[in-house]
């Protein structure tokens, strides 16, 4: 079994910084892409921010240059580094990761979410 577990939210106001932190773990044979979605009350989960093994980040056009998406393959870990946070920036924040498992001889590749981790802008 693989879990994400996020770290990092919490009340900010606006202008103001935030780290989100998403470790996995578990029978971890490669992630392959990983990534952060939010979703705020009454709208939909959207995508914010994902980053392939080796490649370059992919950011929604409301926080390109204000959030910056990283990873630390030996950790196995997705960062979120969001600066000038607005109110719109409000909403529970989810990892995503893409990974291939190895057990014995067989493999397999899952989506996973993790648990979920608030991040509210306001004065």
């Amino acid at each position: 079994q693989v879990q994400l577990l996020e770290s990092g939210g919490g009340l900010v106001q606006p202008g103001g910084s935030l780290r989100l932190s998403c470790a996995a773990s578990g029978s971890i044979f490669s992630i392959n892409v990983m990534g952060w979605y939010r979703q705020a009350p009454g709208k939909q989960r959207e995508l914010v921010a994902s980053i392939f093994d080796g490649g370059a980040p992919n950011y929604a056009d409301s926080v390109k240059g204000r959030f910056t998406i990283t990873r630390d393959n030996a950790k196995n870990t997705v960062y979120l580094q969001m600066n000038s946070l607005k109110p719109e920036d409000t909403a529970v924040y989810y990892c995503n990761a893409d990974i291939s498992s190895k057990s014995g001889i067989r493999y397999s590749r899952n989506a996973y979410w993790g648990q979920g981790t608030q991040v509210t802008v306001s004065s």
